[in-house]
Order: structure tokens, then C-alpha cells, then sequence
């Protein structure tokens, strides 16, 4: 079960950084082994490995003061009729795209078509069927 040690390990870090912060010692101490043994067959070996856990210290420096930079102009909330202006243009600008998508493919199509009429009216176009 090595993400139960890992766990604890982080655990254990995580409280001695806070406690190196805060200046406060807590009596928390990671279980030892897990509270549940895993289903093993017997005649089996098991390894059992100790983890030890690293305490360190860490020392926070207080930032430097950085002076204020001017504030960031915000435009100005758009009123309901703007907003409404706008979504009507992209709606506009969005249906010319579609209408314009689908004539090039009626004329695509039809162009397609008058190729392929032409080339069954004309038998010279067509290749030479194999016996």
C-alpha cells in the first residue's frame, strides 16, 4: 500500500510546514502501520519497508511593497440595447456567411452536374471500355 505512505508522508510535511508557520506543534503523528492489514494468502512473504519522513524548516520573508500601479480602466457595462445591437450584427453577419456557404455549394453542384451531363452525352470524353 505505498499510496497510504505517501500519503502519510505528505501529511507529515504539510503539518510541519504549518507548523513552522503558525509557530504552533500539533501532537499528530502518521500511524505507523495501516489500520486495516491487506488480504494476504498465507504462506506468503511479505516485505514491510519504514518510511522515515523529513522534517525541514522554511523561512517566509515578507514581500516588498510594491507601489500601487494606476488602475486598470474597465470600459463601461454595456447597456441592454448595445448589447442587444451587437448580438443582432453578429447574427446578420452570421447568416451571409450560411447563405453564401450554400450558393457556392448550389453552384458547385450544379456546375458538377452540367460536367457530368455533358460527359454522357458525349462519348468521346468517355474511356475506353475494357473486354
Amino acid at each position: 500500500m505505498k499510496w497510504i505512505r505517501e500519503r502519510d508522508a505528505l501529511i507529515a510535511q504539510t503539518l510541519a510546514f504549518v507548523q513552522s508557520v503558525t509557530g504552533k506543534r500539533d501532537d499528530f503523528h502518521p500511524p505507523e502501520t495501516p489500520t486495516a492489514a491487506p488480504d494476504v494468502p498465507e504462506g506468503a512473504t511479505v516485505t514491510v519497508e519504514t518510511v522515515a519522513v523529513e522534517t525541514f524548516t522554511v523561512e517566509i520573508k515578507p514581500q516588498q511593497v510594491v507601489p500601487h500601479a494606476p488602475p486598470v480602466m474597465i470600459p463601461p457595462a454595456r447597456t441592454s440595447g448595445d448589447f442587444r445591437s451587437e448580438m443582432q450584427a453578429r447574427i446578420a453577419s452570421f447568416r451571409k456567411h450560411q447563405e453564401r456557404f450554400e450558393r457556392e455549394r448550389e453552384e458547385y453542384c450544379a456546375a458538377t452536374l452540367t460536367r457530368l451531363r455533358a460527359a454522357i452525352r458525349d462519348p468521346s470524353l468517355r474511356p475506353p471500355a475494357e473486354n
